[in-house]
């Protein structure tokens, strides 16, 4: 296979990977700027102890380790016709609540890395 096609096949890879993820991963950057527009809503799917140690401004917490209760409460909580953020303390268990959150309809995205990227690069946060 010569360069040009190995290129063009690894970009086919790339790409038909990124669309297997039906959620949106955001640089802090960038999820900063999302959460800055009043119909985003901000959830933090941490434990109720990490989300008193410190959580982003305007977030609500709703725990997806609640397994069983956390369609639940998504679906009492969350308006289905307005854009969702989560985030969690490093991305794994946001990731998790992003593809529950799809599955019921939502658009959502994710703070790539949490909460510990997001107070790496300076951020606010408040108990």
């Amino acid at each position: 296979m010569k360069a040009p096609s190995r290129i063009l096949f690894v970009l086919l890879i790339a790409s038909s990977l990124s669309a297997c993820v039906p959620y949106k991963n955001l640089s802090t950057h960038r999820f900063e700027k999302k959460i800055q527009d009043d119909q985003i809503q901000l959830v933090d799917v941490r434990t109720p102890e990490e989300y008193a140690e410190g959580h982003i401004p305007g977030s609500i917490n709703i725990d997806v380790k609640a397994e069983e209760r956390f369609p639940i409460l998504v679906d009492s909580l969350l308006n289905p016709n307005q854009k969702v953020a989560v985030y969690c303390r490093s991305g794994r268990r946001s990731r998790n609540a992003a593809k529950i959150l799809t599955d019921k309809g939502f658009k959502v995205y994710n703070l790539d890395k949490g909460i510990l990227n997001w107070k790496e690069k300076g951020r606010e946060v408040v108990e």
